[in-house]
């Protein structure tokens, strides 16, 4: 059996890539906020791409991104080649200077692949082939899958490599979904490959899986098996490595078509679509590093009152991934998707909102699916540019009117977003949190993060995202909400960054365990306990709806710890409780900086109060009250000119610091000089 290798990645180690592949780090002849989105004319008769040129020039559309299902089209047979029809689509699109951003189409593969090479088809973790008529990649670590893969990603790199219309190449479609991991002979002969390069031996791989519980010694590595569906909870440790592997297998796949563009397209940056907050089984801060312009894929959870806030975070994670180097918005939605349980559309006014939040944490492209709806297929309901309603809808002058203001802000091409705030956001250490077992249910790592984000947001406070290897001496203040996997090396890091006069804050349920989920010895939270001041003796998690109080007017919720003071003051206690009269937050100086632990859940209101002393020792004011609900974000560029976006989220007018008045849900862009 071949296996594909997939090397082992370091985590520390940059990528050639990191950087870019095109001389100016950015899409080739830009010199404006590129605007357009997915276009698929093959599900068009030939008369309607004359209508949909023109109406793409009415509105200002400059870029799309073409042939991201075509497979089966252009290469109908094994080794055969049409490539007429995209030809003609190309040129169209580029004697009407709208550029094109090309598709791979190796997120579906043709019904002839699968017929031929049906070992190529995926397996869930209950040994379930998985069938032909969707969308979603084969086994990552098929070789068949990979020679083709290699095959149409050549033969389009030597046809269209050097036409002036292509400005972005566009490998596969939002790798991870619908499929992260399969089971597969195929993969489960990488992983032991993986796992022998990452191990060097089969002692080194028993120490770090604790094989010794539950008898699960290995002596040969044809032994280890993927973690399949077993009789009781599977090794966690396994099932991480798993996750890792699974990444990495992926990523694989990206860079060896990456590698094909590079050589036969130099000069023009090669990407794919993220899903930066939608799909955790990717870990992009390992992806970032390979790809030439970061691009996500970004759809709000309709029916969540706080979506736009959840917007902020996403594209904040993005920004962050690139590096705070301008970043694409590959995809989001005109008005409603199909896909989730309520099809809930956009009100009137919300996709300027939703384009322009993008625009100010960023984005230097704001990019849509798709250009024209849908008559058939599992998306016919999808919300697009052109809707069915067609160019006289109110969604078709919704884009016309952002694509006025686009061109408004042209001058703020390559300008970028500072922040003086880090949250720590790490996959692995979610993958590892994710594992069965834990103390409670009500430990989510998602949603801690997302309530002191949600916190900060409310109080104008703009944010990056970090991961805890990374240098954050650029920040005055870090918040780890959820950090259940920190190494005692990153945890030295922390140290050093509150010892030179950061401020440190830590949600519960963090430090506890090491990279291969091993607990650290000693108390917990073993790797932060030292820097906090502060040791857990044990875990004290609540009842469904049960409440405690904190002696600050605080209420606490899911969780609490036992917690016993090692150099750190108490700054609120327990009030009530299963550990009523016990230290609830902390707070303990260390060099110039301090270290905060907030020991139990809660809300993002009483967040407010929490934060408040951390915010004081890290310099940070929070802006006025009366401003909450009213998004403001400065983009600065390098000649010191900036760029603050204010949007409205609220029901009522506002007064910005200029004096300016912002009526209820609208946006403007503020230029200044620094």
């Amino acid at each position: 059996m071949t296996s594909i290798p997939v090397r082992v990645a370091d985590e520390t180690t940059p990528s050639p890539h990191a950087s870019g592949a095109s001389a100016s780090g950015w899409i080739p002849g830009t010199t404006r906020i590129a605007f357009g989105g997915d276009y698929n004319p093959e599900q068009w008769p030939r008369e309607v791409w004359l209508e949909d040129v023109a109406l793409m020039r009415e509105i200002g559309v400059d870029l799309v991104s073409i042939g991201i299902f075509s497979w089966a089209l252009l290469e109908p047979r094994e080794g055969e080649f049409d490539f007429g029809w995209l030809d003609d689509v190309i040129e169209l699109l580029h004697e009407n200077g709208i550029g094109v951003d090309l598709g791979t189409p190796t997120a579906s593969p043709p019904a002839w692949f699968f017929a031929k090479h049906p070992e190529a088809h995926p397996v869930t973790r209950d040994g379930i082939r998985l069938g032909f008529g969707s969308r979603g990649m084969a086994s990552p670590s098929s070789p068949a899958y990979a020679a083709a893969c290699e095959r149409i990603a050549s033969a389009l790199g030597e046809r269209y490599g050097t036409h002036p219309a292509v400005k972005l190449w566009h490998v596969h479609n939002e790798y991870g979904a619908p499929i992260s991991e399969s089971y597969d002979d195929d993969s489960v002969a990488a992983f032991r490959v993986w796992l022998e390069e990452r191990y060097g031996s089969l002692d080194a791989l028993n120490a770090a899986w604790g094989t010794t519980f539950w008898g699960q010694h290995y002596g040969e590595w044809s032994e280890i098996d993927a973690p399949r569906t077993t009789p009781a909870v599977v090794n966690p440790a396994q099932r991480l490595d798993f996750a890792r592997f699974s990444n990495a297998a992926i990523l694989a796949c990206f860079v060896r078509e990456r590698d094909i563009l590079h050589r036969l397209s130099p000069g023009i940056p090669v990407t794919t679509n993220f899903m930066a907050t939608n799909c955790l089984a990717m870990d992009y801060w390992s992806w970032a590093r390979e790809v030439d312009i970061v691009s996500n894929d970004h759809y709000l959870v309709a029916e969540r009152d706080d979506r736009h806030i959840h917007l902020a975070l996403d594209a904040d994670l993005v920004r962050s991934l690139a590096g705070g180097k301008p970043w694409l918005l590959m995809e989001h939605s005109t008005s409603a998707v199909n896909w989730q349980p309520r099809n809930l559309r956009k009100q009137p006014g919300e996709l300027v909102r939703n384009s322009m939040q993008h625009f100010a944490r960023g984005a230097d492209g704001i990019l849509f699916f798709q250009w024209r709806a849908s008559r058939f297929g599992a998306e016919k309901f999808h919300s697009a540019m052109l809707p069915h309603a067609g160019a006289q809808s109110r969604v078709f002058e919704e884009l016309a009117s952002l694509g006025g203001t686009l061109d408004g802000v042209a001058d703020a091409l390559g300008s970028t977003v500072t922040a003086r705030v880090a949250i720590l956001w790490d996959w692995e250490s979610f993958w590892a949190q994710d594992a069965e077992m834990l103390p409670s249910i009500e430990l989510n790592h998602r949603r801690q993060i997302e309530t002191y984000y949600s916190r900060l947001w409310h109080d104008g406070v703009t944010v990056d995202f970090a991961h805890p290897s990374h240098d954050l001496s650029g920040y005055d203040l870090v918040i780890a909400p959820s950090l259940y996997a920190l190494s005692l090396t990153d945890a030295a890091r922390l140290e050093s960054f509150v010892e030179a006069g950061g401020v440190f804050v830590a949600g519960y349920f963090s430090g506890i365990v090491d990279g291969t989920g091993t607990v650290h010895e000693g108390p917990m939270p073993g790797a932060l306990r030292r820097l906090l001041g502060a040791s857990v003796q044990e875990f004290a998690p609540l009842r469904a709806d049960e409440q405690v109080s904190l002696s600050n007017g605080v209420r606490g919720s899911r969780w609490t710890d036992d917690v016993r003071l090692e150099g750190a003051d108490a700054v609120a206690v327990y009030e009530t409780g299963p550990v009523a009269g016990g230290p609830a937050i902390t707070r303990n100086r260390v060099g110039l900086g301090s270290a905060w632990y907030v020991s139990t859940d809660v809300s993002v209101d009483d967040l407010r109060s929490v934060l408040a002393g951390a915010y004081a020792d890290a310099g940070i004011v929070p802006a006025p009250a009366d401003l909450d609900g009213v998004e403001g974000v400065t983009r600065h560029a390098a000649d010191g000119r900036t760029f603050t976006t204010w949007i409205n989220h609220t029901a009522h007018d506002a007064t910005l610091p200029s004096g300016a008045e912002l009526a209820a849900g609208a946006v403007t862009v503020e230029r200044g000089q620094e």
